[in-house]
């Protein structure tokens, strides 16, 4: 009932943030003209992930199901307020939504990390962090063409409208789920920075988790280069219109659904450093692969693979976090491995377009596979094998 519930409102809240996402940009360049700051729409979504270790101490400090119903409410009241936002001049009252959609997004994404520590016996995290991982990329294959299609006829307002009834649903579903939590023990010190500073040093002394996160941000990195070099293998390699993007990032969803759905039984074979391994070395052999070889069906193959392997990685840090990190801190060092990880994909994507100006792509995307392939087989070293007991908060 639970697993049912949660992810149903996993799948709503999944859509809607979808398809704002992607009408933001669009709705930013309708009003302004301007391609830079419709960059800056996606930027203004994910630059509170920096505060990820700050924002996830909030998620430590009270019980995780109200936290999240409160964070649902909260966007869909505020959303609506974009319904004023129809001229240049108050396109900064979106950006302003857009930073407090990504704040909310941080905390929300660590207590449900935490939660599930507690609504998901330990064996199954995998199999229900698949799951989750299925439910989020099945709504970017349609959000994407619903949000599209509303934004064309009637604007941006009634996207941030479905948007705003998705939060409240999720809200409800949330309300529903029949978890007990127990309230959270006061910490010694209400000191916030401490208590950052606490999680921080939790995920930093464990040998599990650091070599994870650290192929994680590896990975997420390659990620980077990867994206900004998209439109080159399609336009020089491919020889298509910059539109066929659409189509490879579609397949890749498909991979991503594939992988959501086998990770549980893989990882109750094989522990989560093999799986970063593994999905790690898949991901780089097919940007390779990709960028080297200009054949229309490699190129769609390859983009399935990517879509594969790239999510294992990131489930497989997901479930060590939930795994390793004492109950009372999962917040606090889920969003400290969260930032981490997704950081280097925002510093990649602005090195990935320098590179892509100087660099063949048939060059430039099979040396980012070596380093990748050689990356995985570093994960699976003798130092990353050795298991340490987890970190108690107090050393």
């Amino acid at each position: 009932m639970r697993w049912s519930l949660y992810l149903t409102g996993v799948v709503v809240s999944g859509f809607g943030t979808t398809a704002m996402w992607l009408v933001s940009g669009i709705w930013v360049k309708s009003l302004t003209g301007s391609d830079s700051l419709a960059a800056l729409a996606s930027f203004a979504l994910w630059v509170p992930v920096l505060a990820g270790p700050l924002l996830g101490t909030l998620a430590d400090r009270v019980r995780r199901r109200p936290l999240m119903v409160v964070l649902n409410l909260a966007m869909a009241v505020l959303l609506p307020l974009l319904l004023w936002v129809e001229s240049a001049d108050r396109v900064w009252l979106l950006f302003a939504v857009l930073v407090l959609y990504g704040a909310q997004g941080a905390v929300h994404d660590a207590a449900e990390q935490a939660l599930m520590t507690v609504a998901v016996d330990e064996k199954r995290l995998g199999t229900f962090n698949g799951l989750r991982m299925t439910a989020n990329e099945s709504m970017k294959l349609i959000a994407p063409l619903v949000a599209a299609g509303l934004f064309a006829r009637y604007g941006g307002g009634p996207v941030a409208l479905l948007d705003a009834a998705s939060f409240a649903v999720a809200a409800g579903l949330f309300a529903l789920m029949p978890v007990r939590e127990e309230r959270p023990a006061r910490p010694e010190s209400r000191n916030w920075w401490r208590e950052t500073a606490e999680g921080v040093r939790l995920l930093r002394g464990s040998r599990v988790l650091v070599p994870l996160v650290a192929t994680g941000a590896f990975t997420m990195l390659l990620a980077g280069v990867n994206g900004a070099a998209i439109y080159a293998v399609v336009d020089k390699g491919l020889g298509h219109a910059p539109a066929y993007a659409g189509v490879l990032y579609a397949v890749q969803g498909v991979g991503s659904v594939l992988a959501g759905l086998v990770t549980g039984p893989l990882l109750r074979r094989v522990p989560e450093r093999t799986l970063a391994a593994v999905g790690l070395a898949l991901f780089a052999v097919a940007v390779g692969v990709r960028g080297a070889l200009p054949y229309e069906a490699t190129a769609l193959a390859a983009s399935a693979v990517i879509g594969l392997g790239m999510p294992w990685v990131l489930i497989a840090v997901m479930t060590a976090v939930q795994k390793e990190a004492p109950a009372e801190a999962v917040g606090r060092v889920a969003a400290t491995a969260n930032t981490l990880v997704m950081a280097p994909n925002a510093l990649a994507i602005a090195l990935g377009a320098g590179l892509v100006a100087v660099t063949d792509v048939r060059v430039l995307l099979p040396v980012a596979a070596v380093a990748g392939a050689i990356w995985a087989l570093m994960t699976l070293t003798p130092l990353s094998r050795r298991r340490a007991t987890p970190v108690s908060p107090t050393g």
